[in-house]
């Protein structure tokens, strides 16, 4: 079973880690303005850090609490400010912004149980306490 939290963590941190990497970019920037996001071109790569922090610490289990706790600051304003119902008459996109809302709602969740339980037997903050107690 120690694999498959291992598994699971490495899983859920991918998706935080290649995300972050499209923060910087100004398509992705203007993208976010448009949807009314205030200060885009400051707040994309400042968000952009805190999901690769967060992915990677959790990837690695490496302070995996903190770094969930960073995925969660970095999931509820995202989840609040892009996931709008007020699209007049596009049922579609209304569909795309409520499937974004429960999927940020299951990360939400996923991260609160990792800054919880933290990151499991298979992991660097393991393997520092072990090393700790031999002390």
């Amino acid at each position: 079973m120690k694999y498959v939290l291992l598994l699971g963590r490495i899983l859920f941190s991918l998706n935080f880690i290649f995300a972050s990497l499209g923060h910087w970019n100004q398509e992705t920037i203007d993208w976010a303005a448009g949807l009314g996001v205030p200060m885009a071109s400051v707040l994309l790569p400042i968000v952009g850090i805190l999901a690769f922090l967060g992915g990677l610490s959790i990837l690695l289990g490496y302070k995996a609490r903190v770094g969930a706790w960073l995925l969660v600051v970095f999931l509820v304003p995202l989840t609040y400010l892009l996931t709008k119902f007020q699209m007049p008459n596009v049922e579609r996109a209304e569909m795309v912004h409520l499937w974004m809302l429960m999927r940020n709602l299951s990360m939400i969740g996923a991260a609160l149980i990792i800054a919880y339980f933290g990151s499991g037997p298979l992991s660097l903050d393991k393997k520092a306490e072990h090393h700790t107690k031999r002390k």
